[in-house]
């Protein structure tokens, strides 16, 4: 059989993260391998549990075992190793600089390479014997800098080309075997690579920092343009109730002028029928007046005495003194007019929390119920959008996530940024809770629901009593028991809104709240009390308002 040296090579049984043949070697559950020391260093210094490799995540830390199978192999690669020649220092391409030749004596030619030897820099010329002397072969060579005395131990003037780990300086071969003899020492090349490697993981951080910076500032201007659509959609809707409004009164002014136009013309129709009357009465008495003047002066005795008694009676006229013009508007058609405009406002106003729903839906999403949180005697149904609590409890899987005591349920989607919006429809229920919870709130043993626990929620008991679960909690004096209930946030504004969607009225707000964690959907559908709430929890579908 093949020795394990020959089938697996020195890389193949490298830990990435010391660039060292494995020590102790673990595997994480994706598959990939490194020291034990090593992957515990990397999860201590890092915020995620997460493979050095592939990136894969884990939501807790995987409890490590040495892979038996290849610290064998390890070990005997190393004793293998051990019997082999020292290999050869890889060359590097020569870079162009700036350091001149230390040799030459008149015009100073550009080095190709330094030794630290030496502590020289020389030019292609006068580095010919270290290429040709076998002395001088040995000399430790590299490409050409200008502090070349930093690259040489000033205690021993030899080349530092070891590394301490437990001072984390660099060190010469003198120093490792006197102030430094029972320190971990390594190559200066191999610790470097451990560096480059380390540096890799912290700029693959900063680039995910990077990236998260970035997304937020695209969820930022996507809310800042979702904000003005929205904004100017309610201007639009605003500038159309006073139109409504000033149509209104426009309309009502023309009507009040019309009747009094009528009213005017009437007076003066009516003026003129009395003016007319009394101007054949004055006629008809000045007829009287001429005959009884005339009357007056006869001297025929007899013709008086016998007209006498028709000219004395009084003439046939109308008695004018109760008789008047209506001078000014009577009251009733001004009330007539402003309490038909203030019917006309009170229309047009009940119209506004309509509009501000119909706003508000807009920013409707599709919620989903997740499993893996559901109290065990909860049923789901299969699209996830029905819930409904049983009588027993199932045998799930032990998760964090989940409640454990509280018949609870949360949506699949956190959010956090922007607005969103959901319905349920409630009817047939006893009892129910809905709302948002951050994402670390509670879920283990009995819970207190309240803003400062991260529960913004609202809740029926005993058929009737509706609270609003605030600090303290809030009587809801409702109007008529709502049958769907919609929910929306606004996390940049803090706010949490509850509205009765059949009646277009608002419920609750918790408003000037602060939120820095994911917000996710909450339900309960209360206990099932022997089928007397059994009805489920439906979230409505969201296609009617996208």
């Amino acid at each position: 059989m093949a020795s394990s040296s020959s089938l697996l090579s020195e890389e193949e049984l490298q830990c990435s993260i010391c660039l060292d043949v494995f020590t102790d070697p673990v595997s994480t559950p994706c598959g990939h391998n490194f020291c034990r020391i090593c992957l515990k260093e990397y999860w201590d210094s890092s915020s995620r549990c997460q493979c050095p490799l592939c990136k894969t995540e884990f939501p807790k830390r995987p409890e490590l075992r040495v892979n038996t199978f290849i610290s064998g192999l390890a070990a005997q690669f190393k004793i293998s190793d051990q019997v082999k020649p020292s290999r050869a220092p890889e060359k590097r391409p020569s870079k162009p600089t700036n350091v001149l030749c230390d040799s030459c004596s008149g015009d100073q030619l550009e080095a190709v390479k330094s030794c630290l030897d030496c502590g020289v820099s020389y030019c292609e010329t006068h580095l010919m014997p270290h290429k040709t002397a076998a002395k001088l072969k040995k000399h430790k060579l590299m490409d050409p800098v200008e502090n070349l005395e930093d690259y040489i131990c000033q205690k021993h003037e030899r080349p530092l080309e070891l590394f301490c780990r437990d001072d984390q300086t660099s060190v010469c071969d003198l120093c490792s075997e006197t102030d430094h003899k029972t320190h971990s020492i390594v190559p200066i090349e191999k610790e470097s690579q451990v560096k480059k490697t380390q540096l890799g993981m912290k700029q693959s951080e900063v680039q995910q920092m990077i990236q998260d910076r970035v997304k937020k500032i695209k969820e930022i201007r996507c809310s800042v343009d979702l904000n003005k659509k929205s904004s100017e959609k309610e201007k639009a809707d605003r500038v159309e109730v006073f139109r409504v409004l000033l149509h209104c009164i426009e309309r009502s002014q023309a009507e009040l002028l019309e009747v009094m136009e009528e009213k005017q013309k009437a007076a003066e129709r009516q003026a003129e029928e009395f003016i007319k009357g009394l101007e054949q009465e004055i006629t008809e008495l000045k007829r009287r007046d001429t005959e009884l003047e005339q009357l007056s002066h006869t001297e025929d005795h007899l013709h008086l005495l016998q007209v006498y008694p028709s000219l004395c009676s009084p003439p046939h006229t109308k008695n004018w003194t109760e008789v008047r013009i209506n001078s000014h508007l009577r009251v009733e058609p001004l009330r007539r007019a402003l309490t038909q405009l203030q019917e006309e406002l009170s229309k047009e106003m009940e119209k506004i929390p309509e509009i501000k729903i119909k706003r508000i839906q807009q920013h409707a999403v599709d919620v989903t119920l997740d499993p893996d949180t559901a109290h065990p005697k909860l049923l789901l149904s299969d699209d996830g959008k029905q819930v409904t609590c049983g009588d027993k409890r199932q045998h799930l899987p032990e998760n964090p996530a989940r409640f454990d005591y509280c018949v609870c349920v949360l949506g699949k989607e956190g959010f956090s940024s922007g607005r969103f919006y959901y319905e349920v429809q409630i009817s047939g229920k006893t009892e129910w809770d809905l709302g948002v919870v951050r994402e670390s709130s509670n879920r283990n043993g009995q819970i207190k629901a309240s803003p400062k626990n991260g529960y913004w929620t609202i809740w029926l008991r005993n058929k009737a009593e509706y609270h609003a679960l605030d600090s303290p909690p809030v009587p809801l004096f409702l109007k008529q028991a709502p049958q769907k209930v919609g929910v929306f946030v606004d996390y940049e504004e803090g706010l949490v809104s509850f509205y009765d969607v059949e009646s277009r009225s608002h419920v609750y707000s918790f408003a000037g709240q602060s939120f820095t964690e994911k917000l996710y959907p909450f339900f309960s559908p209360g206990l099932n009390y022997g089928g007397k709430s059994s009805a489920p929890l439906i979230i409505t579908p969201d296609e009617r308002y996208t």
